[in-house]
């Protein structure tokens, strides 16, 4: 299609009316409406516009443009951002329109209302809720017509819903098979929600929450600690990262500390509620607490619990300072490399039989010294440096008055037992034995009766919790005979 343009020329000459009206001046006008340009002064071979008709067709065909593109811009105009407008389509005078080389008249295909790839909506019933007459009447409850506006309100379901081109093939749900869908999106949509809370609210594998990191950065930034430099270790209950010491009101930290983050997801505690709730030292408070701020009761009674085993002088990290649910303490290792745990230290033969006998005196003196349990003592929870067995991870400790106290040790004393013997150590006890030679009982052993020998400590404790009922007082008796009176106990820290 050719398009008119006119440009002025800087100094036209003026002329007569009958110039202007030779056939001269015609056969230019129409060389420049047929090459869409002005050219002033240049011979072009043109096609002949002799003709009167041709003339007549040409100027016709661009009053009807300029026609439709006042229509057009009447029909923007009148309807703005409306929702719902009206089309002034059916009194164009060119049809069609695609023949134009004007960029503002390019419609992509896209917007038009005739879109071949559109699939068609779903037939609904009146207002008044049914259509025809007589046999052939339809409700708006008519399955087929539910069905396909099920179909299309599936297009409202999530983004991440896919739901596929029902409307295209033509796809009818009922009403019950809509509902559930649209319940799972629910279910999903909270579900989702919930993980997506739950990751960012909770202390993960390897990684902390924004407002435990937040605390270490205030740890940082206030001195207490130069950097942190990674995560040496994760458990079950914690991730311990490695860290530079710096000081507390001008008193210096060590070198290197350890910070042991409990995490404060509650799916591992969840299991771990009878080794404090029953632990007259946090009884009160565990009662009045959320299971948020029970983490942090974890944390405060680990720091009690090596408080007495350093009093003791049992090797075991040093407090250094508590700041919530997270526990700075002395690090067991040199340059950045942990100690290596009992498990997997190379040991020879003979400090094999150290490391026994240190374990044996070692829950001697938690028992009788401290008055603890350890109550997950195996050798995962043991490290060896520089010749010496270390005791960690007594977040769990209890007492011995504790009503579990007892069966808490027969199991530490199992897995200690176990554990040497597999070692080659022939001075290991069996674990009754061993349990006798901790807690100085004289449970009679019988090698093929487990269960007998437990229930005898199951027996020790009611016993002794009934003593602590009676008096008040936190006591624990010597004997299985349970001949005179208990042995007082002290309950400070």
């Amino acid at each position: 299609s050719a398009s008119v343009s006119f440009a002025v020329a800087p100094a036209a000459p003026a002329c007569s009316l009958a110039d202007v009206m030779s056939e001269q001046l015609a056969r230019h006008i129409t060389t420049v409406c047929v090459c869409g340009y002005t050219t002033w002064g240049v011979d072009l071979a043109v096609p002949d516009t002799a003709s009167d008709l041709m003339l007549a067709q040409m100027l016709q065909m661009q009053f009807d443009r300029e026609y439709d593109d006042q229509l057009r811009r009447e029909e923007k105009k009148f309807n703005g951002d409306s929702k719902v407008s009206i089309s002034f389509e059916n009194y164009l005078k060119v049809h069609p329109y695609e023949d134009s080389d004007s960029s503002e008249d390019e419609v992509d295909w896209q917007d038009t209302r005739d879109d071949p790839y559109r699939a068609e909506k779903p037939q609904t019933t009146p207002r008044k809720g049914f259509a025809g007459k007589g046999k052939n009447i339809t409700t708006k409850h008519d399955e087929v017509n539910c069905g396909r506006k099920n179909t299309a309100r599936m297009d409202k379901f999530a983004p991440e819903v896919h739901v596929g081109d029902g409307l295209g093939m033509d796809l009818k749900l009922s009403n019950q098979v809509f509902n559930s869908l649209k319940q799972h999106c629910y279910t999903e949509q909270k579900r989702s929600a919930k993980l997506h809370e739950k990751k960012e609210h909770s202390t993960a594998e390897q990684a902390v929450d924004p407002r435990t990191r937040l605390l270490m950065y205030k740890m940082v930034n206030s001195g207490l600690l130069e950097n942190i430099n990674g995560c040496i270790s994760t458990g079950k209950e914690s991730v311990v990262f490695h860290a530079n010491g710096g000081s507390l009101e001008e008193q210096p930290f060590p070198d290197e500390v350890v910070l042991k983050v409990f995490k404060t997801t509650l799916n591992e505690f969840r299991n771990r509620d009878r080794y404090i709730k029953d632990d007259y030292r946090f009884k009160e408070r565990f009662s009045k607490l959320n299971p948020r701020k029970i983490i942090r009761l974890w944390a405060e009674k680990e720091m009690h619990n090596l408080a007495r085993m350093k009093k003791a002088e049992i090797p075991c990290p040093e407090v250094v300072v508590l700041k919530k649910h997270i526990l700075v303490m002395s690090f067991i290792g040199k340059d950045h490399v942990p100690a290596p745990k009992l498990k997997d230290a190379m040991l020879g033969s003979e400090d094999l039989k150290n490391a026994y006998y240190q374990v044996l005196h070692m829950m001697r003196q938690l028992y009788q010294e401290c008055n603890l349990v350890h109550a997950d003592l195996s050798e995962y929870n043991m490290l060896w440096h520089e010749g010496k067995v270390w005791l960690i991870d007594v977040s769990q400790s209890v007492e011995p008055t504790h009503p579990h106290g007892l069966e808490f040790l027969f199991r530490d004393c199992r897995n200690v037992s176990t554990f040497f013997q597999k070692k080659g150590v022939g001075e290991a006890m069996n674990v009754y034995d061993l349990f006798n030679t901790v807690t100085g009982l004289h449970i009679p052993v019988d090698t093929e009766d487990e269960a007998a020998f437990i229930a005898e400590i199951v027996a020790l404790e009611k016993r002794n919790e009934d003593h602590v009922q009676k008096r008040g007082k936190k006591t624990f008796p010597v004997t299985s005979e349970d001949s005179g009176p208990p042995l007082q106990l002290d309950a400070d820290d």
